[in-house]
């Protein structure tokens, strides 16, 4: 069985008479690239901040690799990497810079190769030198994801890590983590409202709203474990139409264009239907299905939240 990294049991956080996060349970296991998602205001910032010890449950217990966080605070973070949000350095110093002098401040004897290694790392090798006052804050946040991974961490904990950045700068975000997770075997905790990003990376999905756990499991068997919305493209759609109407097919019948038919049906039903089409001699150019992650998270957070 793979090894926990994270257990979080109970895990409550009250702020005066608002419930940020309500008794939630769950569990990350090594080598997960979890995705956190929740719309604003669900608890994922503040589920992160207690995970981080920046601030204290009102309740529940997180053990981080097998020890309790409370009582093992500074053994476990340097053990942690994380960018929360917005990176934030010394605007007058270099790139380089800041990551030396936040390496010292840190305590861990990391060297000047090390450094060099994670500006290459995130593409800013180039302007190592360059003052961070100059740069964007999609470059601000690739110099944060250098210095949360500087001393080699073996979970890593990213808000929002692809705010700021440019198509390029998130399929080069996304790559690293694949890269940090397959290649180099971290556990990443990753927080976004990226949608598809998540859907790219993440081998495991949390869904959280209202403080509560709506979901949790591996992304594939959760993609898969409702219907898809599956677009027909057929050349005489009138008499598609004619050949469904009154059956069962008709009732799975989302919306219809002069060229598509939308249905609500599974992968199994979406070969069936193709094969009654075929037998009634209509040519059917494509079969899209369009089941995604975008789609599966509505569907949870509305219906949590009647």
């Amino acid at each position: 069985m793979a090894e926990k990294i994270i257990e979080v049991r109970g895990l409550t956080k009250k702020f005066k008479e608002i419930t940020a996060v309500n008794k939630i349970d769950f569990t990350v296991y090594k080598g997960d690239v979890l995705g956190f998602l929740g719309p604003n205001g669900a608890g994922k910032s503040t589920t992160i901040r207690m995970l981080l010890s920046l601030i204290k449950p009102s309740s529940g217990h997180i053990k981080i690799f097998g020890e309790a966080l409370s009582a093992n605070r500074r053994s476990i973070l340097r053990r942690v990497g994380a960018l929360v949000e917005k990176a934030d350095f010394y605007p007058y110093l270099s790139a380089y810079q800041n990551l030396k002098v936040l390496a010292g401040i840190s305590g861990d004897k990391i060297a000047d190769s090390r450094i060099w290694e994670m500006l290459e790392l995130v593409k800013l090798k180039d302007r190592a030198h360059s003052k961070v006052k100059t740069f964007s804050h999609g470059m601000k946040q690739r110099l944060g994801i250098a210095q949360a991974l500087m001393h080699d961490p073996e979970l890593i904990i990213l808000d929002e890590p692809t705010t700021g950045l440019d198509p390029q700068g998130m399929k080069e975000v996304r790559e690293l983590i694949l890269y940090l997770s397959r290649d180099k075997g971290k556990t990443i905790f990753l927080s976004s409202h990226i949608l598809k990003e998540i859907e790219e990376t993440a081998s495991r999905l949390i869904i959280i709203n209202k403080g509560n756990i709506q979901v949790e499991g591996e992304t594939a068997a959760l993609l898969k474990s409702e219907n898809h919305t599956v677009i027909f493209e057929i050349d005489k759609i009138s008499q598609a139409l004619k050949i469904i109407k009154d059956t069962n097919w008709e009732n799975h019948l989302q919306s219809h264009t002069d060229t598509e038919l939308l249905f609500d049906i599974s992968k199994r039903e979406a070969a069936e239907l193709n094969t009654l089409f075929i037998d009634n001699h209509l040519r059917v150019s494509a079969i899209i299905p369009k089941r995604s992650l975008e789609e599966y998270f509505f569907t949870i957070t509305e219906n949590s939240a009647q």
